[in-house]
């Protein structure tokens, strides 16, 4: 080896981090779920629901988890999954209920282990046929939920047109037909940037093709998040769909679609663009109910940036 091969060994040497001397990323660059610090397993006590019958179309879910350092819990209600802060080891949280069993279970962790509770109620309510749930995987974010529900002009011929669709959202959370949608809403301070829940519900849809969509601000440095997306039509019957949907948003005040929904009177269908093969393709040569038009309207959603400046209006 000649002296000028030993020079170049050396200067790549000395730039290269040893085995002994990891590069970790500190806390503020991390993205995801943190686990609390406690070495013990934590006591997680449910306060609310008690269990039993309820006639509340809301579902409370409050309690105490012994290790204050854990934030967040995360919350599963029927098998769909939330994020919920706590405050001083507090948690509150109110969802809406589901027509018959409601399985509430709170899982909390910290490097002691994981600790689980669980109780049932049953809701004497009418079930729920539009529910949708999206979450983050982040804190520090927004990824604010937006629906486009159908209207009378909605849909000419064979197209769908997303702006003459009803849109509700943070700042229009009631539609015309009868929408709602609930803020991110936790200890008195509503709309928080983090992990979520958005909430929407609709409990008597019409008929026709809805459109579901995110629109991403990180802040700091959160680079990017994972976007979990819960859908639950005509629940609580034989026409039952439930679809989990998880979407990697990464660029700042961009809009994903992430899924659209049609409803007949033979029950629903979703196409979530990027998973599913489009709707005229999936059809394979059949007569197709959907709009002719879902790619085209799926591109000008995400090229678009729709509800960029924190979700306003087209």
């Amino acid at each position: 080896m000649n002296v000028t091969a030993l020079a170049l060994l050396a200067l790549v040497s000395a730039q290269t981090p040893t085995p002994t001397t990891p590069m970790t990323p500190t806390k503020e660059t991390l993205t995801g779920v943190p686990i609390g610090t406690g070495k013990t397993k934590a006591t997680i006590t449910i306060a609310s629901p008690t269990g039993g019958w309820t006639v509340d179309r809301m579902l409370k879910v409050e309690g105490t988890v012994s290790d204050p350092t854990i934030d967040p819990v995360t919350i599963s209600i029927n098998g769909d999954r939330y994020l919920i802060r706590t405050s001083s080891g507090r948690f509150v949280r109110s969802f809406p209920a589901a027509s018959g069993k409601n399985v509430v279970t709170v899982i909390a962790t910290n490097k002691g282990g994981t600790a689980t509770a669980q109780v049932t109620t049953y809701g004497q309510i009418p079930s729920v046929p539009f529910r949708t749930v999206l979450t983050s995987d982040t804190d520090g974010v927004y990824t604010d939920l937006h629906i486009y529900e159908p209207t009378d002009t909605s849909v000419s011929g064979d197209l769908v047109d997303v702006q003459k669709m009803a849109h509700v959202y943070w700042a229009n959370t009631e539609s015309p037909s009868g929408g709602t949608f609930y803020l991110n809403e936790q200890e008195g301070s509503f709309d928080q940037p983090g992990y979520g829940p958005y909430l929407y519900v609709h409990r008597a849809p019409p008929r026709g093709v809805y459109l579901v969509t995110a629109n991403y601000w990180p802040s700091g440095d959160k680079a990017h998040t994972v976007g979990t997306l819960n859908l639950t039509i005509f629940e609580g019957t034989p026409q039952e769909v439930r679809r989990t949907i998880k979407v990697p948003l990464a660029t700042p005040g961009t809009t994903r679609a992430l899924a659209w929904v049609l409803l007949t009177d033979s029950g629903a269908q979703i196409y979530a663009p990027g998973v599913d093969l489009p709707p005229s393709v999936a059809a394979a040569g059949k007569r197709s109910v959907w709009p002719k038009n879902i790619e085209a309207a799926t591109a000008g959603v995400n090229k678009s940036g729709a509800d960029g400046g924190g979700g306003g209006d087209w």
